[in-house]
């Protein structure tokens, strides 16, 4: 049997458990760490409680270990079992244990037990080689991931900056396998394609003009996402004294904010806000021609998401070398939504080059600005790609368990 370790149920993951689960050919189970996500939780990044609004247990089998009281994803000492890993897996007859990486100490836990009990260990991770490490940081991860990487057997790899990282770490070809990071594409599709009528209304809601470009940002309102970007690059399409490339685009430009936390008021303060979910009596200030137009949906569960994406033209994923990946740009592709990606996040270069698909350099807001005026005058904004599917990573699996 494989067992599938995983920190909590998240909405990204369960869907490609239940893929493996339908396709039949891997006995395995999911053993989690924590309940987070599916009881009522706290969100430090997006400064609010809530549950994901899926069915994230539904499909497949699983179990949820004993861990010490207090154990989130967000602590890395307490996120870890607090029973014998090594018998659990003998009692279980399990043959091959698939961590998520390495950021909680319960998966370092994990892997020397399976080491102990004679059980292959397959490594699923999102880290890449993007980031700009000091010198004695890159020899102390040289250090300690090296004494993890020597017990992995298989390492499933995301996508290209992620195989990068391994074969740094002297990973041999032999030992890397593709399992591309997805998002249930299907479901995405369809939510977008059944509200796409809708989608005059859904502006109309939040404010925005049917005659507007509307740039979505997704995400937490944080500094590794860095959305400030977006409005300082929208600033430069609507000022003329300080845009070098054409000044005017051939329609209103229009922000679409999506989420919430800790730079949510200098977001604000910083745009014409014509709509705000979560203000209760909105006072909107007198208009500054230097600002740009902006709404603010609020956060919205998986179920309520597609409406911004067929409310937006495009979506901006402006993170730094931080994001890790950006899965918020598999679901805007999966709902034929094109994206403007900075060169510094994980997923850059495998969705990047899909159809219109933009990319630009961090911070660069010259740069973004330009790519938003590109896609703003092109012809046709339909991304008509299909973004990494569920079924490669299953093929893997399959192939490594068989």
């Amino acid at each position: 049997m494989l067992v599938i370790l995983a920190t909590h149920p998240i909405q990204y993951q369960a869907p490609l458990w239940q893929e493996i689960a339908r396709d039949g050919r891997i006995p395995f189970q999911v053993w989690y760490l924590t309940k987070h996500g599916i009881d009522v939780s706290y969100h430090p990044a997006f400064g609010k409680s809530f549950a994901w609004d899926l069915d994230l247990l539904n499909g497949y089998q699983y179990r949820f270990l004993t861990v010490p009281r207090g154990a989130s994803p967000d602590s890395f000492w307490k996120c870890r079992a607090a029973e014998d890993l090594r018998a659990a897996m003998q009692e279980e007859g399990v043959t091959a244990l698939w961590v998520n990486g390495w950021d909680v100490f319960g998966y370092w836990q994990a892997v020397w037990a399976a080491k102990r009990a004679g059980v292959q260990v397959w490594l699923r991770g999102e880290s890449n080689d993007l980031a700009a490490t000091p010198f004695w940081k890159r020899v102390l991860k040289r250090i300690l991931l090296g004494q993890l990487f020597k017990r992995v057997d298989r390492f499933l790899y995301i996508g290209s900056a992620n195989r990068r990282l391994y074969e740094k770490f002297g990973v041999s070809e032999a030992r890397l396998y593709p399992a591309p990071y997805a998002v249930d594409n299907e479901r995405f599709a369809t939510q977008a394609e059944a509200i796409r009528g809708q989608r005059l209304e859904i502006r109309k809601q939040w404010g925005i003009p049917k005659d507007a470009f509307c740039v979505l940002f997704c995400g937490k309102f944080i500094p590794k996402k860095r959305p400030l970007d977006l409005v300082k690059a929208a600033k430069l399409l609507i000022s003329d004294s300080e845009l070098q490339a054409p000044s005017s685009l051939p329609m209103k430009l229009h922000l679409l904010f999506v989420g919430s936390g800790e730079l949510g008021s200098e977001l604000r303060s910083s745009c014409n806000v014509v709509f705000d979910a979560e203000a209760t009596n909105l006072q909107l200030p007198a208009s500054n021609s230097r600002k740009p137009a902006a709404s603010f949906a609020g956060f919205l569960n998986q179920t309520e998401i597609s409406r911004a994406y067929v409310a937006a033209d495009c979506l901006v994923l402006p993170s730094d070398y931080r994001e890790t990946w950006g899965l918020v740009a598999n679901e805007a592709i999966a709902s034929d939504l094109p994206c403007i990606i900075s060169n510094q996040c994980g997923c850059a270069e495998d969705l990047g080059p899909l159809g219109i698909n933009k990319i630009f350099e961090c911070r660069s807001v010259e740069e973004l600005a330009a790519k938003i005026q590109m896609l703003a005058t092109a012809k046709s904004r339909a991304i008509s790609v299909a973004p990494p599917a569920f079924s490669t990573t299953v093929a893997t699996a399959a192939t490594l368990y068989g």
